[in-house]
């Protein structure tokens, strides 16, 4: 599966108190987690796991975004 190609990232939430791990391709989704690294991993497996179902549904997963490099 794409998920591999998916945009990642991880923030600190005050609110929180905890890192918050995010996809591009799927805005609703979160993981909060207490370390940068425990944060990637649950949201990478979130993502997997909810891109799975999609696919099961018969609907097509989001396309990976693509990385706009500027011109040199």
């Amino acid at each position: 599966m794409a998920t591999d190609l998916y945009t990642y990232r991880v923030i600190w939430s005050p609110e929180d108190g905890e890192h918050v791990g995010l996809c591009n391709e799927f805005p609703s989704l979160s993981w909060l987690a207490p370390t940068i690294d425990e944060a990637m991993a649950g949201i990478r497996r979130l993502v997997d796991e909810v891109a799975i179902d999609v696919q099961a549904a018969g609907e097509q997963p989001p396309t990976p975004t693509e990385l706009v490099r500027p011109a040199v």
